[in-house]
């Protein structure tokens, strides 16, 4: 996805969460001192937590959208991170869009009994569970997991990195954030409206995570 604005609008998990600069260690201007970080179970941070979309608009430009309220766990094991796991669940149904009258198609009912030509009304919510991480560096790591949703289980792998962790100043909970990306193809879960007419089949996931200890 071409690098958006959307440092923004999030299984595991790009990551941007509530913590002071003052309590957070991340990138900006060294690497991060990964030696503070716990093992333990975390939980996601629903409201800094978020999947960002995008695909091609009929070959003009790039469409983007957003799912937020996003909830799940994380096992964090820091002298083994092979063995730590992710599972999430994102809330299909609350997907964040533009244009009202797209979010209106994504979430309509199919015509005359007819499957719906996106997602339809009263969505499952979709779910990525982690089979793997895979330490890819010292603060980066491919996670493969089945992804669920539209009645499709997948395997997809996400390119993970850390991106900060610290003390939240807002509410003292020990964070870690994550910043992640992977691209699907959307006909693989059944939603292949448009292709034919040149709606994009990829889409770019870019996800930012921040998950607090329990």
């Amino acid at each position: 996805m071409r690098k958006t604005i959307l440092a923004l609008a999030g299984a595991a998990a790009i990551s941007t969460f509530a913590i002071s600069g003052a309590n957070a260690d991340n990138h900006e201007g060294g690497e991060i001192d990964t030696s503070a970080i716990t093992s333990g179970t975390y939980s996601a941070d629903p409201a800094h937590t978020l999947v960002v979309w995008g695909l091609d608009h009929l070959g003009f430009n790039d469409y983007f959208g957003i799912f937020g309220d996003i909830t799940g766990t994380l096992e964090l094991d820091t002298a083994d991170l092979s063995s730590s796991s992710v599972d999430v669940s994102i809330p299909i149904a609350d997907v964040t869009v533009a244009s009202a009258g797209l979010k209106d198609h994504l979430l309509r009912a199919g015509t005359d009994g007819a499957d719906p030509d996106f997602f339809g009304p009263n969505p499952e919510p979709a779910r990525f569970v982690s089979t793997s991480v895979t330490p890819t560096g010292d603060t980066s790591a491919d996670i493969t997991g089945n992804l669920t949703f539209n009645g499709v289980t997948r395997e997809v792998t996400l390119d993970a990195e850390l991106a900060g962790m610290g003390t939240n100043a807002m509410n003292q909970k020990e964070t870690v954030g994550f910043h992640a990306e992977t691209t699907i193809m959307r006909s693989e879960w059944n939603l292949g409206w448009g292709i034919p007419f040149g709606l994009g089949d990829e889409v770019e996931l870019e996800i930012t995570a921040a998950f607090e200890k329990n």
